[in-house]
């Protein structure tokens, strides 16, 4: 039977791990956590709509289910001339036929350890709930949320999960009728975060925020973060008692090491078909990887499932385990995105042909609710799984 090694168990490695397996592989998945973290649901952790353990999924569960290996470790080191990994455990490993789905790291801010963040270490999520807990207890507060971005890749830039647990916040100060305590303000360094969605979504997030009374600071650099404040490059402050900020993504250390092909970010040149440039049998994918596409492209879970079941589909198809024709991300790339908002959510969907926004009050959030038990069903195989979803 063929091998694959796949390294990383975020939702691009098991996805990839289940799909190598129906193609009849001999699998080992290599995880820093026991867990698969379910970021898309973890908004609701820190507002307490959710408990940290319907988010962390078990990966021994899975691995039980479709049949692979399940290996608990770090990567330390990747070579891709002598086709080698490094783990902290295990050591060194000679390995034929590779996936690398060990996500992002985070851009570096001076300060950043005086901010939490809901796509940071799942830990933070904990955090950042006791910390609004003890906002709560104290009655009043200024409250700021916000990301970054990378200049030397735009699509690694994950502002959505953080205008979400923005709106389940304010949902939840409402509900309590102490929102009118509470100065909350949005920042981000673009001149319009969340243009990448279109123009009917940028518009309804500008009508929100009007509505709700948001603050916004936005075109201003972070110079650095204080413990309750934010700097811009203008030396301007914005007060915090609460600072939530989600880092644009970079590349791995290890990877940025290493002798594999990379962007100006450090992420993993692929083709089409998620092949890792000169390294024959190895494939990159989800966030690790450097999509290729149009300027409003962005790094999504849906995104990251695409390209494993396509690198499993291709592998098949290398090793002469099936027939047919290979299958590339590129014509896939899409914006999808439920954004919740806890009393409701908005459906909004961006190709190359078309944009568009549908409002979902109420029902919206209960959708992406039971998006939350597909999810782990689905990966289960006890529900079919619906494509694109």
């Amino acid at each position: 039977m063929k091998s694959v090694v796949i390294l990383g168990g975020g939702i691009a490695g098991v996805e990839a791990a289940i799909y190598y397996r129906k193609e009849g592989f001999e699998v080992e998945l290599i995880s820093e956590r026991s867990y698969v973290f379910i970021y898309p649901i973890a908004i609701w952790i820190p507002v307490k709509t959710a408990r940290f353990e319907d988010v962390a999924f078990s990966l021994d569960k899975i691995a039980a289910r479709h049949g692979f290996k399940l290996t608990v470790d770090s990567v330390l080191a990747i070579n891709a001339a002598e086709e080698t990994i490094t783990l902290k455990d295990r050591g060194l490993r000679r390995v034929d036929h590779l996936v690398i789905a060990t996500g992002a790291a985070k851009m570096k801010h001076e300060g950043l350890e005086h901010t939490l963040s809901i796509c940071g270490a799942p830990e933070q999520s904990i955090l950042l709930k006791e910390k609004i807990d003890a906002l709560i207890a104290k009655g009043s507060g200024k409250i700021a949320f916000g990301f970054g971005g990378n200049p030397n890749d735009t699509s690694a830039v994950r502002g959505g999960p953080g205008f979400e647990l923005f709106f389940n916040l304010h949902h939840r100060l409402t509900k309590l009728g102490i929102r009118d305590n509470y100065e909350m303000t949005f920042f981000a360094p673009m001149a319009e975060p969340g243009a990448r969605m279109g123009n009917k979504a940028l518009s309804l997030l500008k009508i929100l925020f009007k509505r709700n009374r948001f603050g916004s600071r936005y075109g201003k650099k972070i110079a650095r973060f204080k413990e309750n404040s934010i700097v811009f490059e203008d030396e301007s402050i914005l007060e915090s008692d609460l600072t939530m900020f989600i880092p644009a993504g970079d590349a791995h250390s290890f990877i940025k090491a290493s002798n594999l092909p990379q962007n100006a970010a450090g992420f993993i040149k692929i083709n089409d078909f998620c092949e890792i440039e000169g390294v024959e049998g190895w494939y990159a994918i989800g966030d690790a990887s450097a999509l290729e596409g149009p300027d409003w492209k962005a790094k999504q879970g849906h995104i990251a499932e695409i390209m494993a079941r396509n690198a499993a589909h291709n592998s098949a198809l290398a090793y002469g385990l099936k027939s047919g024709e290979p299958k590339g991300y590129k014509d896939h790339l899409a914006i999808l995105c439920v954004m919740d908002m806890g009393n409701g959510a908005g459906f909004i969907y961006r190709d190359a042909k078309k944009a568009f926004l549908i409002p979902m009050p109420i029902i919206g959030h209960w959708l992406k609710i039971g998006w939350g038990w597909y999810y782990k069903l689905s990966k289960m195989g006890y529900i079919p799984r619906i494509p694109g979803i």
